[in-house]
């Protein structure tokens, strides 16, 4: 069971902003009431303010420094089988405007590219947006690719025909701010198509692990509450005509065995790799064993090969006009 701060699993997502409040996010000015603000422990809401943003700022700076510490081009190609899968699931039509929230190294935007559609992607952290223009680029496909944060996007309202994210979206630290964003640039009846790993799923089991060895910060709700589906919809009900949910297995398949995995995700995933720097050598140990024994608990492989099935959660919503 994943824990929230204080406050009820209930209270914490009911907090979706009003529509004024989304309109006033995008026009850069204080809505006429305060935005919801992070749950946080009984501890830090004691501080001042300017110390909790403050906090807010160092996550911010920690998330980036954390998937800058590998190279997930060398860990996504794994999930490229899932991507077209999820885009065969969610055909996108040519001529379409499509913002892939997350987009990392292109693994939906690429092939949606392809397909015809006008591509925007946008992540947090520079180096996976070169890889990406450069994979485009590669590929003779017009796609854009922008530096930048998906609780604070550089687009105008309305801007899009369908908000993407897969991945991406779950490990914003305020959904609510996510949330609102992804309403504000969505034209009226356009659609979000999510897909977040599910707590029970082995992604799930493997993020839950790091947390235990490395605690995260309590300003931040469980990236996981995106692979809920009463989470979900208690964030974007009330935003949108139709929503659906439903549940899909992504495999992930290595030539590899599991210790080998381990050691993989070890040199190239980046929160794996900033996970074990903040481990003692005792630490290290016990986090190598735990995601060893995962992994080989979950291989449906045999010899020197491990395939796993990791469960997530797809979510389709279609905005209200």
């Amino acid at each position: 069971m994943i824990e929230t701060p204080t406050q009820s699993l209930r209270q914490i997502l009911a907090q979706a902003p009003s529509r004024t409040q989304i309109q006033a996010l995008s026009a850069n000015r204080a809505p006429s009431q305060p935005l919801p603000q992070a749950p946080l422990p009984a501890r830090a809401q004691l501080q001042k303010p300017r110390l909790i943003a403050s906090g807010m700022l160092r996550l911010k700076a920690e998330l980036e420094a954390s998937w800058r510490a590998g190279d997930l081009g060398r860990v996504a190609p794994v999930l490229e089988p899932g991507a077209a899968a999820f885009l065969c699931r969610n055909p996108v039509a040519p001529g379409e405007r499509v913002l892939d929230l997350g987009c990392g190294t292109g693994q939906l935007a690429i092939p949606m590219a392809r397909s015809g559609a006008r591509v925007t992607g946008i992540d947090l952290v520079p180096g996976l947006v070169l890889q990406a223009r450069r994979r485009a680029a590669e590929a003779g496909l017009e796609a854009r690719f922008d530096k930048g944060d998906i609780e604070r996007l550089p687009y105008a309202d309305a801007s899009f025909d369908r908000v993407v994210s897969f991945f991406g979206t779950m490990f914003a630290p305020r959904p609510w701010l996510a949330t609102a964003e992804m309403l504000r640039v969505l034209r009226p009846g356009g659609r979000i198509v999510l897909a977040s790993w599910t707590p029970e799923g082995f992604m799930g089991q493997m993020l839950q692990i790091l947390d235990r060895f490395v605690p995260p910060s309590p300003h931040r709700p469980p990236p996981l509450l995106w692979g809920q589906e009463d989470c979900v919809q208690q964030r974007l009900g009330r935003w949108v005509s139709r929503l659906e949910t439903s549940r899909h297995a992504l495999p992930l398949s290595y030539p590899l065995g599991a210790r080998r995995v381990v050691r993989h995700y070890r040199a190239e995933h980046g929160p794996i790799v900033r996970a074990f720097e903040r481990l003692d050598p005792a630490g290290q140990a016990g986090l190598a064993a735990e995601l060893e024994a995962l992994w080989t608990r979950h291989n449906r492989a045999s010899g020197d090969r491990t395939c796993v099935e990791a469960e997530l959660l797809e979510v389709v919503a279609v905005k209200r006009s």
